[in-house]
This record gives structure tokens, sequence and C-alpha cells, in this order.
């Protein structure tokens, strides 16, 4: 599975970089947690993704908005995935995601462009791993731009691979 967020197309790099096009095609799932802002993206990532699962984020139009809902569902490898752009401060993340999403063993979110990972324990002792991949295209206030690559299985999360480019300035463009 591969996350990414934020793209931010066109505003903040022409397209996502090459190596992020590689994970594409080598996903069985990709996730995209918002802020896509043109739907060029989204016609693409549909056309060339095995299985999409994504929202939209408060840059992203009605255009968007009309085709992708506010916070996405779906089972993956017996794993309940719950896709949103905000999750609101850092502090008291875990507590309000946890509240949110009650029927959620994973949330991806965006918004930050900063990458995140952790755990939230439910009163009843359930747990929700809550993840932000950053940013392939805008590294805000990060020395690389990031996304994440994982596997679940057996309704499990399995170990979460950050990937980082390395450099400032325009990317280059994609396949």
């Amino acid at each position: 599975m591969l996350l990414i967020s934020d793209t931010h197309l066109p505003g903040r790099a022409r397209d996502v970089p090459g190596p992020v096009w590689d994970a594409v095609a080598a996903a069985d799932v990709v996730v995209h947690a918002g802020d896509w802002c043109s739907a060029d993206l989204l016609d693409r990532l549909e056309q060339r993704a095995s299985r999409l699962v994504a929202c939209w984020g408060n840059n992203d139009g009605d255009d968007l908005r009309a085709r992708l809902p506010e916070t996405a569902r779906a089972e993956i490898g017996g794993v309940r995935v719950a896709v949103t752009h905000e999750t609101g401060a850092k502090q008291g993340r875990e507590r309000r995601a946890a509240a949110a999403h009650p029927d959620a063993d994973l949330l991806v979110f965006g918004h930050s462009h900063i990458p995140w990972d952790s755990v939230a324990t439910r009163a009843d002792g359930s747990t929700l791993r809550l993840l932000n991949p950053g940013s392939p295209t805008d590294r805000r206030r990060k020395p690389t731009h990031t996304w994440m690559t994982l596997t679940l299985s057996a309704g499990r999360v399995g170990p979460v691979v950050l990937h980082h480019l390395q450099g400032a300035g325009p990317l280059p463009d994609g396949p």
C-alpha cells in the first residue's frame, strides 16, 4: 500500500516525483489523503492505481469534492481503514481521532505535510494507528519530501516505511 497526501498540483510541483509513480505501479492500493488541488492527478491515479482510496482536503475545490468523500473508508487485508485530510492540532490528536473513528483500525491523514506515526488506545483496549505520509511535493519545515508504504494483512498493519526524496526546489516531472 502507498500513502500520499498534500500533493498541491500544480502549485507546488508540475507532477509528483518519478519514484512515487514507481510506487503507484507497485502498490496494490494507493491512498491519497487530500489537498490534490487539481482533478488531473485524481484522473491519472484512477487510471494507474490498481485501487485508489482517497478523500478531499481543505484546498480542494468543488470539482474534487463532488468526486471524493470528506472521509473515505475501506477494508483492506482485514484492516478497517479511514482516510481524512484534517485531524486538528497535534496536541490531543490520538484522543480526538480515536473518538471520531471508532470503527477504524488505521487512520491516514494529511494537512500538516509532516510525517506522523502514532497509536491511540481506546477505553475498550482497541487501538487506532495514525499515519500521515507527509508530502511528496511540499516538504514544509522538513529536509525531504516524503511518502509511506506499508502492508496490511490478516487484520494487522505491517511495517511502515517512510520514503524520502532529497532536495529542495522544483521536483522533476513524473512519467
